[in-house]
C-alpha cells in the first residue's frame, strides 16, 4: 500500500506542477464561494474563470496533501477556464454553471481520465491496469454542457463499498475537512471533502446506501439524494445500477444544490430509466420553489421506532429536540412517530447498518458499465475484467464477496452476468415499502419527514465503527428522495445534520423546506484547514 501511495503522490505532484498557477496579485477568495457569487463576479468582471480556477488550484496545491480529496486532476482545467472566458467575452449566453469549478466522484466516467472504482487493480499508479472511458457519464456531460470546469476526480473506497470512510481506496484515506480525526463519510468521501474544504464550489456524489447523505452530513454540507430515475446513472461504476444507484450534488448551500440538480435531472436515451422523470420535474426548475416561508404550515413526521427500531444516542436526541423547536418556530407542525404500528420498520434487514437488497443486479450492472467504456478500453465485459486483473472481486476476500454470500439471486447472476437477473423479490420489497410509506404520508397528511441524518456522532477515521444513518437503506430501497442540511454540532465538534425525506419526485418541496431552515439557522460549519505532517504518503489505512 505504501509503495502505491508514493507512486500516486508523485504523479499527483507532477500533475499539479504542470497546471499549478504562478503566484498572482489579488487572486479571488474561494472560501465558501457560491455559484451565485461567481455568476455575479463574472458579470461585473471582478475576476475571470481562469483567475478563479487558478485560485482553486492554489488552494488544492496547499491543502490537498493533508486531506487527499482527489485521485486524479484534470490537466485541461485551465484550458477549459480560458475557453469559458473567451465565450463570455464574445457575449455568448452560457449555462448556469459557466466557469464554476466542480469535483467529480471517482466512480463516474470522465472522458480521457482513468476510472478506477477505487480498486488498486484498476489503477496503473497502484500497479494495476487503467480503464480509460471514451465518453463522459451523462451526469458529467450535463455539467460540462452547463459550463462547469472539472477540476478532478475524487477519492472513494474500493468499489464504493463503504458508507463511512475511504480507507480501502488504492489512494489511501480521505480526511474529513471539518476534523481530520473524523471519518469523512462514504462512499462519496473525496467529493464531500473537496466541497467542504472549498477545493471546489460543488461536486457530484452518488449513492446506493448513504453515499451522498453520509459524507454531506459528516462534513456539514447540503446533499441531495434524488428519486431513483430522476438523474441518469449510466457511466457510473455500479453497486445497484438497475435498482438503487442515484447521482446527486454536494454543495455548501441549498441554492447551489438546487442549481446543480437543475443541470442533472431529466431523460436521456443513454439511461432509459430516466423516462420516469417525464412530468416530474418542476416547471422553471428546482430553484423556483426556494423561499424563506416554505416550512410555515407544513406537517412533518418525526423519527421514531415506527420508522426503525433503533434508538438515537442521548446527545442526538437533545440536538434533535432543538431542531424540532427550530422547525416549529418556522411554523411547521411536528407529528410524532407517524409510522408507529404501520409495519414499516419490520421490513428492514440491516447488517452493520446497511440492507443490501437491490444489489442482486451488481454483476449485470457491472457488465453493462464495462460495455459502455468505448472500443479502446482495456476491458468490455466482466470476464475480461477478471482476466485483466487476475482477480474476481466477488470471490474469496474480494470487496464484493459479501454480497454474493447474502443475495442468492446475485449468486445465480454471476453464472451469466450478460443476462438481466431475477429482480422479482426486490420489486416486491420496494412495492411493500412504498405502499406503507405512501399510506402513512397520506393518512397523516404529511408534507415531509424530518429526521436526524445520523443516529450518533460521526465515527473516528481510524476505527471499526460504522456510520449510523437513520434512513439507510429505507429511502434507497423505496427510491424516495432525501435532502441533508447542516443542523449544528455535537459537543466534540462532530457535525450534526438533518435529512428531509419526501414522496417520489418531491425534491422541489424538500429543497424549499431545507432552504427555509438553512436561512433561518445558518448551521453550516466552515472548516479551518490545517497542514498536517500526515499525508496520503504515510497515513495508515484501516
Amino acid at each position: 500500500m505504501r509503495t502505491s501511495l508514493m507512486i500516486a503522490s508523485a504523479l499527483y505532484a507532477s500533475t499539479m506542477a504542470a497546471i499549478a498557477p504562478a503566484a498572482a496579485q489579488d487572486k479571488p477568495s474561494v472560501l465558501e464561494l457560491s455559484i451565485t457569487d461567481i455568476q455575479q463576479a463574472y458579470a461585473s468582471k471582478k475576476f475571470t474563470a481562469e483567475e478563479l480556477t487558478r485560485a482553486f488550484l492554489d488552494r488544492i496545491a496547499r491543502y490537498e496533501p493533508s486531506y487527499n480529496a482527489f485521485v486524479t486532476m484534470n490537466p485541461s482545467a485551465l484550458d477549459d477556464a480560458k475557453a469559458i472566458d473567451r465565450r463570455l467575452a464574445s457575449g455568448e449566453r452560457l449555462g448556469p454553471l459557466a466557469g464554476v469549478p466542480v469535483a467529480i466522484k471517482e466512480s463516474m466516467d470522465v472522458a480521457g481520465l482513468p476510472s478506477t472504482a477505487g480498486w488498486g487493480k484498476l489503477s496503473s499508479r497502484a500497479g494495476g491496469v487503467d480503464l480509460i472511458p471514451a465518453t463522459d457519464a451523462p451526469a458529467v456531460a450535463r455539467l460540462r454542457a452547463a459550463g462547469a470546469i472539472i477540476l478532478g476526480k475524487t477519492n472513494i473506497p474500493a468499489f464504493s463499498n463503504d458508507d463511512t470512510r475511504a480507507n480501502t481506496s488504492w489512494d489511501g484515506p480521505t480526511y474529513n475537512a471539518v476534523n481530520r480525526d473524523l471519518a469523512p463519510g462514504a462512499s462519496s468521501s473525496g467529493t464531500a471533502t473537496a466541497v467542504s474544504a472549498s477545493f471546489a464550489v460543488v461536486g457530484l456524489a452518488e449513492e446506493t446506501g448513504g453515499s451522498i447523505q453520509n459524507p454531506a452530513a459528516a462534513q456539514s454540507l447540503v446533499g441531495v439524494k434524488p428519486t431513483f430515475g430522476l438523474v441518469p446513472n449510466a457511466g457510473v461504476a455500479p453497486l445497484a445500477g438497475s435498482t438503487r444507484d442515484v447521482v446527486g450534488p454536494h454543495a455548501k448551500t441549498v441554492r447551489d444544490a438546487a442549481i446543480v440538480l437543475d443541470a442533472l435531472a431529466g431523460y436521456t436515451p443513454e439511461d432509459p430509466k430516466t423516462v420516469a422523470s417525464f412530468g416530474n420535474i418542476p416547471e422553471g426548475g428546482y430553484t423556483t420553489a426556494l423561499n424563506e416561508t416554505a416550512l410555515k404550515g407544513k406537517r412533518i413526521g418525526l423519527y421514531g421506532p415506527g420508522w426503525r427500531n433503533q434508538d438515537l444516542t442521548a446527545e442526538t436526541k437533545q440536538l434533535y429536540q432543538s431542531v424540532i423547536a427550530e422547525l416549529e418556530a418556522r411554523g411547521a407542525k411536528a407529528v410524532s412517530d407517524p409510522f408507529a404500528g404501520s409495519g414499516f420498520a419490520d421490513l428492514a434487514r440491516l447488517r452493520d447498518g446497511f440492507d443490501m437488497r437491490g444489489a442482486e443486479s451488481i454483476a449485470y450492472d457491472l457488465e453493462q458499465y464495462l460495455r459502455r467504456l468505448g472500443p479502446n478500453a482495456a476491458a468490455h465485459a466482466f470476464l475480461d475484467l477478471v482476466k485483466l486483473t487476475g482477480e474476481n472481486p466477488f470471490e474469496g476476500k474480494g470487496y464484493l464477496a459479501w454480497y454474493v454470500g447474502t443475495l442468492p439471486e446475485l449468486k445465480v447472476s454471476m453464472l451469466d452476468p450478460t443476462t438481466a437477473p431475477n429482480l422479482s423479490g426486490f420489486r416486491a420489497l420496494r412495492e411493500k415499502y412504498l405502499r406503507i410509506f405512501n399510506k402513512v404520508m397520506k393518512e397523516k397528511d404529511l408534507d415531509a419527514l424530518v429526521f436526524p441524518q445520523m443516529t450518533k456522532p460521526v465515527p473516528r477515521l481510524v476505527s471499526e465503527e460504522y456510520y449510523g444513518a437513520a434512513t439507510v437503506s429505507e429511502i434507497n430501497i423505496t427510491g424516495v428522495p432525501g435532502v441533508t442540511v447542516p443542523a449544528g454540532a455535537y459537543a466534540n465538534g462532530s457535525p450534526f445534520s438533518l435529512i428531509l425525506v419526501g414522496r417520489l419526485w418531491d425534491e422541489a418541496n424538500l429543497l424549499a423546506m431545507a432552504f427555509d431552515y438553512e436561512q433561518a439557522t445558518k448551521h453550516r460549519i466552515v472548516p479551518k484547514l490545517v497542514i498536517s505532517p500526515v499525508t496520503k504518503d504515510n497515513a495508515t489505512a484501516n
